[in-house]
């Protein structure tokens, strides 16, 4: 009976071990996840969930236009000299009063316009846009000569100039320069100023290179002018008329 009962015990004490032995690394691989999960849940709580992602509201820089005591003297340096050509070239040599406001406000729009895009800083597009309304700008009416268009060029040439930054005895030098080249070369000073017309001349037999002499004398006697030479534009055999352009000395 000892010996029976001794051998149940060793039997279920070696069962024992070994259930022991089996399940051994069944529960350790059953608490990696358990420590997996329990980390990854502590990791989750300690992020608020209602967090948002900041924010960066980036305000827009508006430009800024400095308009200080340069603008306003380079703006009379740029006017002095326009008013001078105006007063000691231009009116008294055509006596034209009308296109001088054109002059002054292309000149100052061409100043302002020039000195506001070199303080702002404009688009591609915005650029091209600007030019492309500028190259419709046309005169639709009469025909403007080709005197005025040099004018013209000159006035804008001398607000594009003035309008970028330079010093004020480098502005006075070239508008200076710019004044006395067009009082030389428009004025009496070194040659003399020829005019020029245009008429409708009647007699076509008159237009002929032998009669040059007499139709340059006709004329003279028509118009009182002291025409010197003649050029024949345009021939209309069936009206019998002639286009003529006449030249003349003041």
């Amino acid at each position: 009976m000892l010996i029976n009962y001794f051998q149940k015990v060793r039997n279920s004490s070696l069962f024992l071990v070994l259930f022991i032995v089996l399940m051994t690394p069944i529960s350790g691989n059953c608490a990696e996840p358990v420590i997996a999960s329990l980390t990854q849940s502590e990791t989750t709580v300690s992020t608020p969930a209602d967090t948002e992602p900041e924010v960066v509201t980036k305000e827009k820089k508006k430009d800024k236009i400095q308009i200080n005591q340069y603008f306003f003297i380079n703006l009379l340096i740029d006017l002095a000299v326009v008013v001078l050509i105006i007063i000691f070239v231009y009116y008294p040599n055509y006596k034209k009063m009308d296109t001088t406001f054109t002059f002054l406000m292309f000149n100052i729009v061409i100043f302002v316009l020039t000195y506001v895009l070199n303080e702002v800083k404009i688009s591609m597009g915005a650029a091209f846009g600007l030019f492309a309304v500028f190259s419709m700008l046309r005169y639709r009416t009469a025909g403007i000569g080709m005197k005025d268009m040099t004018y013209l060029f000159i006035f804008i040439a001398l607000g594009l100039v003035s309008a970028i930054r330079l010093d004020f005895f480098e502005l006075g030098i070239i508008g200076g320069i710019v004044f006395f080249a067009t009082l030389i070369l428009d004025t009496k000073l070194i040659m003399k100023k020829e005019y020029s017309g245009t008429l409708r001349y009647e007699k076509i037999d008159m237009i002929k290179p032998d009669k040059r002499d007499a139709l340059i004398e006709e004329l003279r006697t028509r118009t009182g002018l002291n025409i010197h030479r003649v050029s024949i534009n345009e021939i209309d055999f069936l009206k019998d008329t002639a286009m003529i352009s006449y030249y003349y000395y003041d």
